[in-house]
């Protein structure tokens, strides 16, 4: 076959550069693997996601459920196993819109998730990012220099996979499993004890201290790495050893409740928003920052489609984008369904004449800030990884700019209950942007990943296309299930239910707060201030730190400050056992390294897919049950043993995880074998 025949298969006119016809990347069957992956790993990090405020990649894991299932059918190759994990990896992105969108519910906004504006959320949201995507991949995957940590990751699994690497999806599959049986006894039968927390007071000063017990969360301490796990931590220091201490101790939290309530209650109400203002002044940083890279990138893309068809068949097969103009006349498109979602969601508001004036202003909001978000976003994820990028922040950050800038425009137009509209508009306003800039950012990383492997680009953003399509359309059942199942912490769907077993959704409450303190005027702007403050100490560090090349992200700091105690602790203890076991492989080959490093990624995601899922089959149990922790054993079934003997199963899974990722390629095969 020549290669004229071969550009006849493409619809950009591809082909490989001796003529010849390369292996198939986007076939049948790996669609609908693809569709099923985002599905299972969707339903993980939704769970995930609003118990903990966390979300994990789930291209890696993604990879290797496709080789491993892939090779039962014969013929697959790392091209089509790319596709799939490319596919299968929007399932950890578009789930971010859990950072903001259950805000509508805890302001009762909403009474569940309407299944047509969730999904038009999450799938416009999607498609503008992935829009967005393309014409930033040229500076920031190939010409800014940037490591694309998870990306990188991604395609040594792709290369292990066609070498018949069978001892990784073991691990993998293992992990998962005792993931799996952890949660199930804690969460679901609760024989073990998830965490343990005490408070101590000195004097009127309160100083709590917990952790906790979930393998996942160290699984994700584990793929963050150090650096942002001492960040994380750094917060927790500010947090409840200085700022809790220092209001309590000046009256704050001060009443009948007790000791770890009030310290609590300090905590929720002021002291994350200290963390926000140190996320919104790293976010802004970060935007201001990339300005040359965006339009060099833009201009760059521009070049490439100046000369039409024939110049785009004349660059190589690796280096082919879905051209710019397509990309030009979809961004016009997408902003007719954008426009038509809020044209419905504004139905029902006393607007009167403004009702067009909001559709316009949230259209040209969300497609022009979003756009700076995704740029902002897809650079970090280059610096740190998709497990390190400041989604929150940037949720943050548009949370803070549209609920000082709606007030502006609608005064007092939207009825008797309009300050609940305004802060529902702000809502629905940040959900889509943090889903175009979560979208973006992970597909940069699977681009990244697609030019180590030498897939073609087009083909890359065709499959995210098409797992943009299928998590939209799971995502609002899913989040039904899980909130008729346990409720929200302050919104509970039916009386009678544990508060105790309700999910935290911490971001979705933490924007709900700040998006209604600026509505009602009642924000106490003096911890933001000083967030503020303290965030422009923290970036001039990072910045100082990066050029001798550490990390230090000053918005994880932030991120340390506003995510529960017991999560973070959990988490850094990941980070802590990476780093022990990089140290003991120190001495070895590079080859034994990347291997260390390869089974602790599998470790970690199968111990976040296994916890994850178990979460939401309890949560359909419950579901079908008509109550709360419909699974679970008296309280003092095991006497007072459970917090102890879920203290010994977690440093069980501690010392496990160390040898399994800290030996080399030759122990490593044996330990799975």
């Amino acid at each position: 076959m020549d290669a004229r025949s071969d550009e006849r298969s493409s619809p950009l006119g591809e082909a490989s550069q001796d003529g010849s016809r390369h292996i198939a990347e986007i076939t049948l069957r790996g669609l609908l693997l693809g569709a099923v992956i985002t599905v299972v790993f969707m339903t993980a990090n939704l769970y995930m996601g609003l118990k903990t405020g966390v979300t994990f990649s789930t291209s890696i894991p993604a990879a290797m459920l496709s080789m491993g299932l892939l090779r039962l059918f014969g013929g697959s190759g790392i091209l089509e196993n790319n596709i799939v994990q490319t596919q299968g990896s929007a399932a950890g992105t578009l789930c971010n819109v859990i950072l903001v969108l259950p805000g509508l519910v805890l302001i009762g906004h909403w009474h569940g998730f309407p299944f047509w504006q969730t999904t038009a959320v999450c799938l416009v949201g999607g498609l503008i990012g992935l829009v967005y995507s393309i014409p930033l991949r040229r500076a920031l995957v190939m010409g800014a220099g940037l490591p694309y940590p998870e990306g990188t990751a991604a395609a040594e699994v792709l290369h292990a996979g066609e070498a018949g690497d069978r001892g990784g999806l073991r691990i993998l599959l293992g992990a998962a499993g005792a993931g799996g049986l952890i949660g199930l006894a804690t969460t679901g039968l609760r024989l073990l004890a998830d965490g343990l927390h005490t408070t101590l007071a000195a004097g009127p000063a309160l100083f709590r201290f917990a952790t906790g017990f979930s393998p996942a969360l160290v699984g994700v301490g584990y793929l963050v790495g150090l650096g942002a796990c001492l960040a994380l931590l750094a917060g927790v220091a500010l947090a409840w050893g200085i700022a809790v201490p220092l209001l309590t101790a000046f009256g704050d939290g001060a009443g009948p409740a007790g000791a770890e309530a009030a310290a609590r209650t300090v905590w929720s109400e002021k002291v994350r928003l200290i963390g926000a203002g140190i996320i919104a002044v790293g976010a802004i940083w970060t935007v201001a920052s990339l300005g040359r890279s965006i339009l060099g990138s833009i201009r760059s893309a521009f070049r490439a489609a100046r000369g039409g068809g024939h110049a785009l068949r004349q660059l190589p097969r690796q280096e082919r984008d879905l051209p710019i103009t397509w990309v030009a006349s979809a961004s016009l498109l997408l902003a007719l369904p954008l426009a038509w979602l809020f044209f419905h969601f504004s139905t029902g508001a006393e607007l009167g004449g403004m009702r067009f004036a909001l559709i316009a202003f949230a259209t040209l909001f969300t497609v022009g800030f979003g756009f700076l978000m995704a740029a902002a976003c897809g650079y970090l994820a280059g610096l740190l990884g998709s497990s390190s990028s400041p989604i929150s922040g940037i949720g943050i950050l548009t949370t803070l700019l549209a609920a000082l800038l709606l007030p502006l425009l609608l005064g007092r137009a939207a009825g008797p209950e309009g300050e609940r509209f305004v802060v529902a508009a702000v809502l629905l306003l940040s959900a889509i942007v943090v889903t175009t800039a979560s979208i973006a950012n992970d597909n940069l990383q699977d681009l990244k990943t697609g030019q180590l492997v030498d897939a073609t680009p087009w083909r890359q953003q065709v499959a995210l296309a098409a797992g943009v399509g299928v998590g939209a359309l799971v995502i609002a059942p899913l989040l039904d299930l899980l909130y008729n199942a346990y409720g929200f912490v302050g919104a509970l769907p039916r009386e009678g239910m544990d508060e105790a077993s309700a999910l935290p959704a911490p971001q979705a409450a933490l924007m709900t707060q700040i998006a209604g303190g600026i509505v009602r005027g009642e924000l106490p702007w003096s911890m933001v201030a000083t967030g503020a403050g303290l965030g422009a100490l923290l970036v001039a560090l990072e910045t100082r730190l990066r050029r001798s090349g550490r990390s230090f992200p000053a918005l994880t700091v932030g991120i340390g400050m506003y995510l529960p105690l017991e999560v973070v602790v959990t988490i850094a203890f990941g980070g802590v056992v990476g780093w022990l076991a990089a140290r003991r492989l120190h001495g070895a080959g590079e080859a034994e390294r990347a291997g260390g490093r390869r089974r602790g990624v599998l470790l970690a995601s199968g111990f976040l897919v296994g916890e994850s899922v178990v979460g939401v089959l309890l949560a359909a149990a419950d579901t079908l049950s008509g109550r709360s922790a419909s699974l679970a054993f008296a309280a003092d079934a095991l006497g007072g043993a459970g917090p102890w003997l879920g203290l010994v199963v977690f440093l069980l899974v501690l010392a496990a995880f160390y040898r399994i990722a800290s030996h080399s390629d030759e122990a490593g095969r044996r330990g799975v074998s």
